[in-house]
């Protein structure tokens, strides 16, 4: 799994929450479908805006931050945003009280611990 870092540095205040909000929601139109993408987090701080996003494979991810992604996300906010692309081996979701590796399930090892 590949985890991509975008962030869009933005001038002045922290933006206002229903306004992102708003914008994220619509903004999912583009990113419903794009290939591989399995999870998309939208993110807004004092610093600006950016996203995390969680692709199936490195091809998937490079395959949409292409040459022109910038261009265009230059387009739509007015600045460059920074990518950072991870692989991902290993997640704890404590939501559901699992560990993951490279995508399967494996006994969390607090449960093993006596």
């Amino acid at each position: 799994m590949i985890i991509a870092l975008v962030q869009i540095p933005l001038d002045g205040p922290k933006r206002d929450h229903d306004l992102v909000t708003r914008q994220s929601v619509e903004a999912t139109k583009i990113f419903h479908d794009v290939k591989g993408l399995k999870r998309k987090y939208f993110l807004n701080s004092d610093a600006g805006g950016g996203g995390i996003y969680e692709f199936a494979t490195l091809e998937d991810a490079k395959a949409w931050f292409d040459d022109d992604w910038s261009d265009w996300m230059k387009g739509r906010f007015g600045v460059r945003p920074t990518l950072m692309l991870f692989d991902n081996p290993v997640i704890l979701d404590n939501e559901k009280d699992e560990v993951r590796v490279d995508g399967n399930p494996i006994a969390p090892p607090w449960r093993s611990e006596s």
